[in-house]
């Protein structure tokens, strides 16, 4: 009996430990914002660095471990390096993802618990072999890249995904060319361009309506002359297309099926988009020597390339804390205009106020776009003879002095003043979300101007700013938590670009502030000729596998 006994204890054991929930890893979690950046180094290498907000679900499991795919094997474990908030984190070579290649970030005793939130950032240098002959010149290389992505079973929601692709030091304006997206991307097909803070050309796509779990490709094609000859890898047949040579008739038909049926309309789409500048015209950026000092923050976010949006918002910000603005109504965006206030605006700010006098939204847009237009044009007359790479190192610095004193405050109040004094400077931050969520660890006291902003906070302070709130010794004014606050600004922005800007908006300020260059061909995804450029196997392709799985 007692073997019986025995063996019967150990089965119910056993079904216990397999069926009861917790032992199950149940992970379940939104990816609320991604960043990704790709710098083509001179060497021939690319450096990424990947920064993920995720939101774990309540009643998940802990986020605990992050997979990372990556395009190949050719890097070194021992440079790669991640954080959690600014935390240091462990990388591993415990891939569990989809795919060949790939890192394990391992959060451990930092996992992120259910229903809390957290920003991972991995940075992962010197990928080799990452550049291909360019399939339509000779003369270029070509970079194509897709963000790593997790399994559908894990993510849920919609992710605010911005992919930068920086070019090698010393490409030309008039060089390099995009290529299309992938035909599943959601946000538009023509990057926006810019420079970066070492003045090399940088490309940036961004929707806020793509996922977490879907495979995207983004690149360029440059000149070869900008890499080192040897960097440029041209693969092998069997290489580039990823199968054994027995497998080679079967793919052959499957490629020239999936040719035919997807190709043709990618050529169409290629062919019918063209290159877009970003809102300056690139001559600003090499002539002229010396810092222009004196620019607003506002036309110091149009010199360093900021989203339209978050330039729209920080004038709104502005008229309404000089006290010639209130916002009636948020959705649609409704304003009142404060006659008392007006002779304190600039001109761009007067125009602002004119264009929401129209009731009709294309008529709006249309005043906005004028507006824009005339801003740029504006911040380009005073770059003439300055240096534009100098400029923005200045006022990036001002930015960053911004928040050191911010962080260095010794109480909320202090803090929260100062936010206010300097609010249109800290918002040049490109990480403005994560930067003010570290900052402000503690409450953020509201702006006395934010009840005209905000009609819910005014109608519920009524004569004085007393919302209810975290009350301290803020004078009675309400707060918010840090991370409440960031989400606001951030929230509006994204409601002013979707409700009062549309689509298109930037697109249609650049055609007229710095229209497209003499035609050219822009490359589709393959970067050598011969076949089709299949999943991670294309050639030309540097496509990272699904993380996730675990």
């Amino acid at each position: 009996m007692k073997p019986k006994l025995l063996a019967f204890i150990s089965i119910t054991l056993l079904a216990f430990l397999f069926t009861n929930p917790v032992f199950a890893q149940n992970y379940s979690f939104g990816l609320d914002r991604e960043v990704v950046h790709v710098y083509a180094n001179d060497d021939g290498t690319i450096d990424v660095e990947y920064s993920f907000t995720f939101s774990n679900s309540p009643g998940a499991s802990p986020i605990d471990f992050v997979d990372v795919g990556l395009p190949n094997n050719n890097y070194n474990l021992g440079n790669i390096t991640a954080d959690l908030d600014g935390n240091p984190v462990a990388v591993t070579g415990d891939y569990q993802g989809e795919g060949c290649c790939g890192v394990a970030v391992e959060l451990r005793s930092r996992a992120i618990p259910p229903g809390a939130s957290g920003t991972v950032n991995v940075r992962i240098p010197g990928i080799e072999k990452m550049l291909y002959p360019d399939d339509e010149d000779s003369q270029y290389a070509s970079l194509v890249f897709s963000p790593t992505w997790f399994g559908s079973s894990y993510v849920r929601g919609q992710t605010d995904l911005t992919l930068i692709l920086h070019l090698p030091p010393g490409v030309q304006p008039e060089e390099p060319k995009y290529h299309v997206p992938s035909s599943n991307w959601p946000g538009n097909t023509e990057p926006i361009y810019g420079f970066d803070g070492e003045d090399r050309i940088t490309y940036t796509w961004r929707s806020s309506a793509a996922n977490g779990y879907t495979q995207y490709y983004f690149g360029s094609s440059f000149p070869r002359q900008y890499v080192p000859a040897d960097a440029i890898y041209t693969p092998s047949v069997f290489d580039r297309l990823g199968i054994l040579p027995e497998d080679m008739i079967g793919f052959a038909m499957m490629c020239c099926f999936g040719g035919l049926f997807f190709g043709l309309p990618i050529m169409g789409a290629v062919q019918a988009n063209r290159r877009k500048m970003q809102y300056l015209p690139p001559k600003v950026s090499i002539e002229g020597h010396g810092i222009k000092r004196g620019l607003t923050a506002v036309e110091a976010a149009i010199l360093m390339g900021q989203p339209l949006e978050k330039i729209m918002t920080m004038i709104l910000f502005g008229v309404i804390k000089k006290n010639a603005a209130q916002v009636e109504k948020r959705d649609p965006l409704e304003l009142s205009i404060i006659k008392d206030g007006l002779g304190n605006l600039r001109e761009y700010e007067r125009e602002f106020l004119d264009a929401f006098k129209e009731k009709d939204s294309p008529n709006r847009r249309k005043v906005l776009q004028t507006m824009a237009v005339g801003l740029v044009k504006e911040v380009t007359n005073k770059m003439k003879g300055f240096s534009r790479k100098e400029t923005i190192e200045y006022y990036t610095s001002i930015n960053e002095k911004a928040w050191q004193q911010i962080a260095a405050a010794g109480t909320p109040e202090i803090q929260s003043q100062m936010l206010e004094d300097a609010l249109e400077w800290t918002m040049l931050d490109k990480d403005y979300d994560t930067r003010t969520r570290r900052t402000f660890t503690g409450p953020v006291f509201m702006p006395t101007w934010w009840g005209r902003y905000d009609p819910v906070y005014r109608q519920a302070a009524g004569p004085m700013p007393t919302l209810q709130g975290t009350q301290g010794s803020g004078g009675g004014k309400a707060s918010l938590p840090g991370a409440d606050f960031a989400a606001s600004v951030v929230t509006n922005t994204q409601t002013f670009a979707q409700r009062v800007l549309g689509g298109g908006f930037a697109e249609s300020v650049t055609q007229v502030t710095n229209p497209p260059p003499k035609p050219s061909s822009s490359r589709g995804y393959r970067g050598s000729g011969g076949g089709c450029a299949c999943a991670c196997a294309c050639a030309g392709c540097a496509c990272a596998c699904a993380g996730g799985g675990r």
